[in-house]
């Protein structure tokens, strides 16, 4: 009897043991979790402030910091591991298991990586660049680990992830720095061409939107002989920013100054003769 209850005595004496060392172990490793992501939050504060006095191109920020947080909690989860005394190699081995299982699970975000990857390398365009791409129109105000994102005209932010993105025509207007913008007007048979372009031609060279430089500078041509009159067009460069005020705002001083000299807009026309 009394080696049964000493047996009991020792068996849950060794229970407490461990499970007090366990509870420390624990506590611990909740401990250093809290002061860890801590500390990374401050570190990664430390490197924004660096990136923007060193001037790091607004590209890359967000997908350096991204990766420096995903290390830094890395090496934190590891030493997490140490304090709870579970053995590097069965540690190792649980977490290739778990990295393959997630990449089986997120098969299409790893292909967004890696064509955010491709994005930094080649470059097709910058944060701050004007780009139509994936049916979106605007400036890019972010690119990410996974996507990009653009700020449209009508102040709509469009997130496209990368590899819409690669996998589609990126079309920058910024790269060369100016932009010509294309706009049609027509004029009736038998008016004076050559008047018009002149009226179109120095509503041109007065808005201060227009580039006046003599590589850059305004012109009016015939396009194209209509069906109901003459088709000229005005071809005005603008920086990217100024785009819009152009398209719009100066279209409207061309159909006014067209209207003020009094140019009628083509109207359908049919030529009938009479057969006797």
């Amino acid at each position: 009897m009394d080696t049964i209850t000493e047996s009991l005595k020792n068996f849950i004496n060794s229970i407490s043991s461990g499970l007090g060392n366990w509870g420390l172990q624990l506590l611990g490793a909740i401990g250093a979790l809290i002061v860890g992501l801590w500390v990374i939050r401050i570190i990664m504060k430390a490197f924004s402030k660096l990136f923007d006095k060193k001037t790091i191109d607004e590209t890359l920020q967000p997908f350096l910091l991204t990766t420096i947080g995903f290390i830094l909690k890395l090496l934190l989860i590891i030493s997490i591991a140490g304090i709870v005394g579970l053995p590097m190699a069965s540690f190792a081995a649980l977490l290739a298991g778990v990295g393959v299982a997630i990449g089986a699970a997120f098969n299409g975000s790893l292909g967004h990586i890696a064509s955010g990857i491709m994005l930094l390398i080649f470059r097709p365009f910058r944060v701050g660049d004007l780009v139509k791409t994936n049916g979106a129109f605007g400036f890019v105000k972010e690119i990410s680990v996974f996507v990009t994102v653009i700020e449209t005209f009508q102040n709509e932010t469009e997130i496209i992830p990368n590899s819409a993105i690669t996998a589609n025509k990126i079309t920058n207007l910024t790269r060369v720095g100016n932009l010509r913008v294309d706009m049609p007007f027509a004029i009736r048979y038998g008016s004076d061409i050559e008047k018009a372009k002149e009226i179109v031609l120095d509503v041109l060279k007065n808005d201060k939107h227009v580039l006046q430089e003599t590589n850059k500078a305004p012109r009016v041509a015939v396009n194209n002989l209509g069906i109901n009159g003459v088709e000229l067009l005005a071809l005005p460069y603008v920086k990217c920013e100024n785009y819009w005020d152009v398209y719009w705002d100066t279209r409207q001083k061309i159909v006014e100054a067209l209207g003020n000299a009094n140019y009628e807009a083509p109207l359908p026309q049919r030529v009938v003769t009479m057969v006797k």
